[in-house]
């Protein structure tokens, strides 16, 4: 970070603490010296009527909701134990990932430089003077007549050594409500705080100060002409603007838990990734643990909690979304979940896609932009409908019958739930220690010529296909449409720093000078459809557990071509070693495990356009070969 914009922020938060009078306000309590620097500087700049430090009691929770119902911000659903509905704004639904910025003194930290005349995928950067000038356009002043909430924060188990700690500022209480349940809060989290633990420093803000000049819409707060999300990795801080949606507001998930510690994880030799983590039990009582990258809206949280078709084996979740990684004395890598809850995508959810998510969400959640029933629950496209005499409101708060043209849920409709209420939730879910990979999984929406699974060769390979992820675009960002995007490591919206310098540390895992169990690298896709009915090749969900079984048994190996066949992208399952006993339906295992030379000889040449252009001279060398090593097989 440049003197000028280290000195401008220290200046910032002197001038806070001198002007502001710490002590004057009542509200807040005795704080930590470097957190209440922190909160003194964003009161000086912000100007709240008042501060609230969060404890993160269910009785504070319950006050903050009964205000929000009062504002008309939420409204309590009758039909369950202590579960909200919010509608936001219509223009603040997603992820704005042309907002989203990271801020470096050079460009080529944030991102790679892109090609002469082609915009990069890879993040945004902004420089530290656009920053100053964007900061101080938005944030003066931009609390005034609201409450500051301070929210002292851990991501991760409190005790973990992978845990780290945050401090959220904000004007939103429906920011306060979710970050209760996403991360965990209250006092062992102020304790260690007080313990000098270094913090990550978030602030946000709605940016409608009151009071308001334009009526809002919802009853919800935003700014959408000047949403900034900004990621400044030097100090470890994030300041964002203008949107009360999930990804953009409750800083500790994507834009701490990827972006930030991404950085973090460089830094000090870990992981940090856009990840499930689940463990699966085979009928003999062994079991494993799996992390697996999958971009938003692929079957993530379906497979986190998948119920199993296969007698006798189990999978348990230790989460949905998030997964930070790194290796013990032993040299085995270990993860943990840094999240507390579950924040997934509605639309699709049932009881037939995902039962135990269908429990989970059954008491203390919070919904956004679900259809709601006139016996007060909810409803989104993929529950049963609902009986004759109920009828239903959309995500607009107008009525809505089956047949519209209209959605009666957003695509993007979100239900956020505490992860222990999760019936399958893993016993060792919050242990210190996190628990033992033994494989990695990638995989992405992929209509053709992507196997239903493979394994890679070895680890710099593993690398080459998560940087090589391609996937049909989601609606968790503002995207419009079914294209095909690049996603590596699902992470594309999500790199704190430059994905060249990503590969380059991922690369190194394999030759760290303490003793190292690599984990298997695979790829799936649950996707692939009949080019002829357009119809899906395989059941997906529970039978999904069939391709698991085939991964847990490769994990324990003694051979490279056991129950595997070699092909010209990886190991494949042989014929017959894919469990398909009492598949409720014909499946046609050769066109499922089709690899046509055609389709990924442009695969390969759509590969080598986009890491020339979007990478160029940051690619590490062994990427490359793992690139023309592609090429050369898919050529003879």
């Amino acid at each position: 970070m440049s003197c000028r914009l280290l000195g401008v922020l220290r200046r910032r938060e002197s001038f806070g603490a001198a002007a502001v009078g710490f002590r004057s306000l009542a509200s807040i309590p005795q704080l930590p010296q470097a957190v209440a620097e922190f909160v003194s500087g964003a009161v000086a700049e912000c100007n709240p009527a008042k501060v609230h430090v969060v404890t993160g009691t269910p009785e504070e929770t319950a006050d903050i909701l009964a205000g929000m119902e009062n504002e008309g911000m939420v409204k309590k659903l009758q039909k369950y134990k202590n579960c909200w509905l919010a509608r936001t704004d219509p223009k603040d639904v997603a992820r704005v990932e042309s907002k989203t910025v990271v801020v470096t003194r050079q460009q080529r930290d944030a991102v790679p430089i892109p090609s002469s005349n082609i915009k990069s995928q890879l993040g945004n950067w902004m420089s530290e003077s656009d920053f100053l000038k964007a900061r101080e356009d938005r944030f003066p002043a931009c609390m005034t007549g609201r409450t500051m909430y301070v929210i002292p924060f851990s991501m991760g188990p409190v005790n973990s050594s992978l845990a780290k700690f945050g401090v959220q500022v904000t004007d939103s209480p429906y920011v306060v409500a979710s970050m209760g349940i996403m991360t965990r809060t209250g006092t062992p989290v102020m304790e260690k705080l007080a313990q000098g633990v270094e913090f990550v420093r978030c602030q946000h803000s709605l940016g409608r100060p009151l009071p308001l000049k334009a009526p809002l819409v919802n009853q919800w707060p935003c700014n959408p002409e000047k949403v900034l999300i900004a990621h400044l990795p030097d100090s470890r801080q994030i300041l964002s603007f203008g949107s009360g949606y999930g990804g953009n507001s409750l800083l500790g998930k994507k834009c701490f838990a990827l972006r930030i510690a991404s950085c973090i994880a460089k830094d000090e030799g870990w992981l940090a990734e856009h990840m499930l983590i689940l463990g699966i039990t085979n009928p003999q009582g062994v079991k494993r643990y799996f992390a697996a990258a999958f971009p938003s809206a692929c079957g993530k949280t379906n497979l986190a909690m998948m119920k199993p078709a296969l007698p006798g084996w189990k999978v348990e979740c230790v989460g949905d979304d998030i997964a930070w990684m790194k290796f013990d004395s032993q040299g085995k890598l270990r993860a943990i979940n840094p999240e507390n809850g579950f924040f997934g995508v509605a639309p699709g959810t049932s009881v037939k896609t995902n039962p135990h998510a269908m429990k989970t969400i059954s008491e203390n959640t919070i919904f956004t932009n679900v259809g709601e029933t006139s016996d007060g629950g909810v409803w989104w496209e993929g529950l049963d409908p609902p009986e004759p005499d109920i009828s239903l409101t959309d995500w607009h708060g107008k009525p809505w019958k089956s047949g519209s043209s209209l959605l009666c849920a957003h695509p993007n409709s979100r239900f956020c739930a505490p992860a222990a209420q999760c019936p399958i939730i893993d016993p060792l879910w919050e242990s210190d220690e996190g628990v033992p990979i033994d494989a990695i999984i990638f995989g992405g929406r992929r209509p053709e010529g992507v196997p239903l699974v493979y394994e890679t060769f070895n680890w710099s390979h593993g690398v080459f296909v998560g940087a090589a992820m391609r996937s049909e675009s989601t609606a968790a960002a503002e995207h419009k449409g079914k294209v095909i995007m690049h996603d590596p490591f699902a992470m594309r919206p999500f790199f704190g720093y430059n994905f060249g310098d990503y590969l380059a540390h991922w690369l190194s895992m394999e030759t760290r000078k303490n003793p190292t169990q690599l984990p298997k690298i695979f790829h799936v896709n649950w996707f692939r459809k009949d080019p002829e009915t357009n119809s899906f090749l395989w059941p997906g969900f529970g039978e999904n557990a069939r391709v698991l079984e085939w991964i847990f048994r490769r994990c324990s190996r003694t051979t490279e071509d056991e129950a595997a066949k070699k092909s010209i992208i990886g190991w494949l399952p042989q014929e017959g070693s894919i469990n398909t006993k009492g598949l409720g339906q014909k499946v046609e295992m050769g066109a499922l495990f089709d690899v046509p030379k055609t389709f990924w000889q442009k695969e390969a040449h759509e590969l080598r356009a986009y890491l020339t252009q979007q990478v160029g001279a940051d690619l590490p060398e062994q990427v490359e070969r793992e690139l023309r090593a592609l090429e050369e097989r898919v050529r003879n």
